[in-house]
């Protein structure tokens, strides 16, 4: 064996001495040493996550109770009962089943109006994505619905179709309309130049178009427009109770009783119901949209 052999053996010898095999890092590394890294980073990304939200709703909760305690006039301190005393509210054995059958009353007809905004509003853009001058006599109409007061509007609907479940619903629809019909012909019209005019090379129809190009391009826009139609669904549901209080009585017909009768416990109960019921809706379009475009499009 030459001198240079004899120098790369023990190279190679003391080379294996020094690094472990695969089976001494395996049983070095117990499983309470080598399982807390990952489990490190979910904790750090969940404090991340929850914290600041966390935070802020103890402040808020801290601002109220100092604001009740020692801001209020003594003699209007029952206007603004402290979060502990509403909190039980929702334990009544008389007040707390009123109020959640009255916010599933007002949830059917929300994701009702949401629904029936959703499917107009997609197809109302796609009708005005096909031609200019389609989009010049449709869209006026589109923002007109948004800027008339809708609460001129009620007592018509109301007039014309009933005080009931179809008025509440009609309600929710005008009001959610809007986000879905510009988020969506927002996002049809946002397609990349360049894909589009491999598609006119390709000489695909208008229908191929729209369908491989320009709605998957579109769905970020149209989820986007989603989560803010859902906000505003329950917002019209809620409106629509205010004025229609005929059949299932909705969480704002129970508001506007409340109201009535200065009962502020089940009054801020009820508001604070609706609005966790307004940011569920909201989070769950948000986790859909994840879902479904979440893959290609960084949705926030």
């Amino acid at each position: 064996m030459s001198t240079n052999d004899t120098d790369q053996v023990a190279v190679e010898n003391e080379l294996a001495e020094e690094v472990p095999t695969a089976e001494v890092v395996e049983h070095e590394l117990s499983p309470g040493t080598a399982a807390p890294v990952p489990l490190r980073r979910r904790r750090a990304r969940g404090i991340v996550t929850w914290g600041p939200p966390l935070a802020v709703a103890a402040l808020i909760i801290g601002i109220w109770y100092f604001v009740g305690s020692f801001v209020l006039d003594p003699s209007k301190s029952y206007l603004l009962p402290p979060p502990h005393d509403v909190i039980a509210t929702y334990f009544d054995p008389r007040l707390g089943p009123e109020m959640f059958e009255a916010l599933w009353n007002s949830a059917v007809v929300a994701l009702t109006g949401l629904f029936i905004a959703i499917v107009l509003g997609v197809v109302w853009a796609i009708a005005m994505n096909q031609a200019k001058w389609v989009e010049r006599s449709l869209y006026p109409y589109a923002v007109i619905l948004q800027t008339i007061p809708i609460l001129a509007l009620v007592p018509l609907i109301g007039f014309w179709f009933g005080f009931d479940f179809t008025a509440r619903v009609i309600v929710a629809v005008l009001i959610a309309l809007f986000p879905m019909v510009s988020n969506t012909l927002f996002g049809l019209q946002s397609v990349d130049k360049g894909q589009r005019e491999l598609f006119t090379l390709q000489r695909a129809n208008r229908w191929t178009v729209l369908k491989k190009l320009q709605f998957p391009a579109a769905l970020p826009a149209i989820f986007a427009g989603m989560r803010i139609s859902a906000g505003l669904a329950v917002v019209g549901a809620i409106v629509g109770d205010f004025f229609f209080q005929r059949g299932t009585p909705g969480i704002g017909a129970l508001i506007s009783k409340y109201q009535a009768r200065l009962n502020a416990d089940p009054l801020f109960a009820s508001i604070i119901l609706a609005s966790l019921f307004g940011v569920v809706v909201f989070w769950f379009f948000g986790w859909l949209g994840k879902r479904v475009v979440g893959k290609w499009y960084d949705f926030a």
